[in-house]
């Protein structure tokens, strides 16, 4: 007879399994959907900002590997007469925050979810020189794949703190299940709806910087 760890162990790697295949198989549909919704997308930023259309940047995944993640460009490349960048917040065009808050620039991440670098549900990939400001604790949100969506986009998203995000993201990797996951699924469309937590207030253009546990 099987102890009930060892059949603990097995549910759990068969919910691991069915969470792996059918975030692969959703991607692979969505993408084939949504194809003439990312095309429309793709010609009008093309045709407000030029190129690149697509943004990406390196980012942490499980158990720390670095990949690329890809999202619909939403700031110019103004510069200064110096040629600096501007601010975020003067970058950011009405296109861009239309993007942003329909979620539509999230959308290239479905091939995240595809290669297997991204899940649908899981803690938001953060930046990489994060991983050297985190402590032992913070660090455990890479135990699993970083989500196009997650518990703490479904509980304030960037109007949070970074304390409240972390203990939320954490909360998640404790208390992962299926069913979880779909829970959070269900959320995520209604706070799509309502595009509230887009930022933490209305002069900050997403998250702050996160400085570490003594900033």
């Amino acid at each position: 007879m099987k102890s009930k760890k060892s059949s603990g162990n097995l549910l759990n790697y068969f919910s691991v399994g069915v969470k792996v295949i059918s975030d692969r198989a959703m991607a692979a549909l969505l993408l084939l959907l949504f194809s003439p919704i990312l095309i429309v997308v793709a010609i009008i930023v093309r045709l407000r900002m030029g190129t690149p259309i697509v943004f990406t940047q390196m980012r942490p995944g499980r158990n720390g590997q670095i990949f690329t993640v890809y999202k619909f460009r939403t700031m110019t490349g103004d510069c200064d007469a110096e040629g600096n960048l501007l601010s975020d917040e003067e970058r950011l065009i009405p296109l861009g925050q239309f993007l942003r808050k329909a979620s539509l620039d999230e959308f290239p991440q479905l091939w995240n979810v595809l290669v297997g670098d991204m899940s649908f549900v899981g803690p938001r990939p953060l930046l990489v020189r994060y991983l050297e400001r985190y402590s032992p604790e913070q660090a455990r949100r890479h135990d699993v794949r970083p989500g196009i969506t997650g518990w703490a986009q479904v509980n304030g998203r960037n109007a949070l703190t970074w304390d409240e995000k972390f203990r939320l993201d954490l909360w998640y990797v404790d208390n992962w299940s299926l069913w979880l996951d779909l829970k959070i699924l269900l959320l995520t469309v209604k706070k799509v709806i309502k595009q509230d937590g887009i930022s933490q207030s209305a002069d900050v253009v997403g998250m702050p910087e996160f400085l570490g546990n003594d900033e």
